[in-house]
């Protein structure tokens, strides 16, 4: 630690601090340049993030409208094929108490008749009469502690049976040296779990008791004829609980001691199409998912929703446009050379809103013509306007569904879409599973193709090219400029987006190791600063000394002459 406590100027009067101060305002000016080229760097790099940001949101937001990501419940984004878009076509059930219905690209235009035979139902149990023991009725299982009691009327300490739910069969053990309750049973089916191919899974079956009714419940998890509630391998005792629980089995008591029930199948016919049977009341056929409540007949239409689609394109095309906006902003922002980062000493002579104006322009035209951003930019301009191989429908190019770039205009930098709104509708009407394809096909560089006599691979559809551009582009600011606090925002992008920048670049940008050197540099000049001070105020106080003892000697020579 530096001891900065001095007293100067007793022998000479002069005011020694307020000269060093002087001295060292200029040798200052170093420190101050560096730490202002520091500062520029410090801004451009946080402009790179933000704009690195837009592109993420971006992608995630026109991914999530369009809904080609879907989110798990775990929260985790999961991609969605553009044919299973569920917004791209129509459908409409003609009794919505039948059936609710949805659809995807992939469905036929027309009318489907439908006849929904039953539902599918999961295997459910319950108590047909009451379970309790009173002290008129000796029958019950269960007396009015809630514990369980045999038919002598002791209560019941162990209990040992299996039970299946259709997938595997889980063996449940209650035993308590006090009496077993149906609280414990219920709780022991609930809990019950095992090991199957080295993961654990639950019984697909849950239990309930209704202590004000005295009903006892099952009911599987799952539907279908394959969901069943089984059990089987029971002791005396057991015997006598499952039997004293009065369920209402369908399948008569086996020799083995089994008790079983199962669910059922869903069963419709869609159109000539007889007897198809589902496991949920959920059942998709060519596209088409219908979610079934009732039974009875209803009419499902299929038809392409144009305006739905124009809508989502329209909508893509305003965002785009933002960032073209934004883009083109920062690239011909002017640049005020005259104003530099203010030095802490400048701050604190002005007023809060004087420093937020002055470092609005010291920020200016930081990113002006900025190659990394123009090339980034030129190059979805360009993608947007190639052809891909692979692209089967009827369009190949944007232009050919009303969708090109505004004329240019006087002080405009361009690169603006514009739509032909009754071209796009026409063209979506005509073929929009074309439409589709050209927009949003999966990218294959592996594909490639002769196009007008030139080789091309398979980049995808158009909006495919554009992000894929756009992810090119960030991994490359991130190199440049780093993550920021946006590391998990740029992963939910592309879950390797980081990949390279932490293996080669060891999460250190560019710009970092640039802010690295000239935090180095500044921390030398400080301390030569230091020095340079100690010097000066060391000069001086040779100085002071030396008029100390010429003082000392003019007294003394005083004294003489005056004794």
């Amino acid at each position: 630690m530096y001891n900065t406590m001095r007293i100067t100027g007793l022998a000479s009067g002069i005011d020694t601090e307020e000269m060093i101060n002087s001295l060292m305002k200029a040798e200052r000016v170093k420190v101050d340049r560096v730490e202002q080229d520091r500062q520029v760097i410090i801004w451009r790099q946080e402009m790179y993030n933000d704009l690195n940001k837009d592109f993420a949101n971006f992608i995630l937001n026109t991914r999530k409208m369009f809904g080609l990501t879907s989110v798990s419940y775990t929260g985790e984004l999961r991609p969605n094929s553009y044919k299973n878009l569920n917004w791209v076509k129509k459908a409409t059930s003609s009794n919505e108490n039948i059936a609710t219905v949805s659809t995807t690209a992939k469905a036929m235009d027309g009318n489907y008749k439908v006849h929904v035979a039953n539902l599918a139902e999961g295997a459910s149990l319950a108590s047909e009469v009451d379970i309790r023991r009173t002290e008129n009725d000796k029958v019950g299982i269960v007396n009015e502690k809630g514990q369980i009691v045999g038919g002598d009327g002791n209560i019941i300490k162990d209990i040992n049976f299996t039970i299946s739910d259709g997938k595997n069969e889980f063996e449940i053990k209650v035993s308590k040296e006090e009496a077993i309750t149906m609280d414990d049973i219920v709780k022991e089916i609930n809990s019950a779990k095992k090991v199957v191919n080295d993961k654990e899974v639950s019984l697909g079956i849950k239990a309930s008791y209704d202590a004000n009714i005295g009903r006892f419940f099952l009911q599987t998890m799952d539907t279908g004829a394959n969901a069943k509630i089984e059990i089987s391998n029971m002791d005396e005792d057991a015997e006598n609980f499952i039997s004293g629980l009065n369920l209402n089995w369908n399948n008569d008591k086996e020799g083995n001691i089994v008790y079983s029930k199962s669910g059922q199948d869903a069963l419709i016919h869609f159109n000539d199409a007889k007897n198809i049977k589902s496991s949920t009341n959920r059942i998709t056929i060519n596209g088409i998912t219908m979610d079934l409540t009732g039974t009875g007949d209803f009419t499902v239409n299929v038809s392409t929703d144009v305006d739905g689609i124009y809508e989502k394109v329209e909508e893509f095309v305003e965002e785009y446009n933002k960032l073209v906006e934004k883009t083109n902003q920062l690239l011909g922002e002017k640049q005020y050379r005259d104003y530099r980062p203010l030095t802490s000493e400048q701050k604190k002579a002005m007023e809060k809103e004087d420093i937020e104006l002055w470092e609005e322009k010291a920020k200016s035209g930081l990113l002006r013509s900025d190659d990394l951003i123009s090339n980034t930019m030129l190059n979805i301009r360009r993608s947007i306007y190639e052809k891909s191989a692979g692209i089967e429908g009827s369009y190949q190019l944007i232009t050919e569904i009303g969708i090109s770039t505004e004329k240019y205009a006087r002080g405009t930098a361009g690169g603006k879409l514009v739509i032909d709104e009754q071209k796009l509708k026409d063209a979506i009407a005509k073929d929009p599973e074309g439409v589709m394809e050209l927009l949003f096909k999966e990218s294959n560089p592996d594909v490639k193709d002769t196009i007008d006599g030139k080789e091309v691979t398979q980049t995808g559809g158009i909006v495919t090219r554009t992000y894929e551009n756009l992810m090119a582009s960030m991994e490359d600011i991130i190199k440049k400029s780093g993550t920021g606090d946006s590391a998990d925002l740029y992963r939910d992008v592309k879950p390797n987006i980081l990949l390279e920048f932490v293996s080669e670049y060891s999460s250190i940008s560019l710009l970092d190791k640039d802010v690295l050197q000239y935090s180095r540099r500044i921390d030398d000049l400080n301390e030569m600063l230091f020095r340079k001070e100690n010097h000066y105020y060391a000069k001086f106080a040779a100085m002071e000394k030396a008029i100390s003892r010429m003082n000392s000697q003019s007294m003394w020579m005083m004294q003489q002459f005056t004794s």
